[in-house]
């Protein structure tokens, strides 16, 4: 079965999850869970592209295998 997208109203098909670090003021973004995670947010391509993190806060992008992209 596949999962949709968390955000409201998104039918699309998730392809990223995404979950926050609170002690490290940091949000990573990665490959799809294999199991839905009780803390993450499913993302479909267009969601996860559009992502960004709180003000003072630092996102991780995990695109692909071995590569890393990180903002501030």
């Amino acid at each position: 079965m596949k999962r949709r997208c968390s955000r409201t109203a998104c039918p699309a098909e998730a392809v990223a999850t995404l979950t926050f670090d609170y002690a490290d003021s940091m949000a990573v973004l990665g490959p799809l869970s294999v199991a839905p995670e009780p803390h993450g947010y499913d993302l479909c391509a267009t969601h996860a592209e559009r992502t960004s993190a709180p003000v003072g806060w630092q996102i991780v992008r995990y695109a692909s295998p071995g590569r890393v992209d990180s903002t501030a």
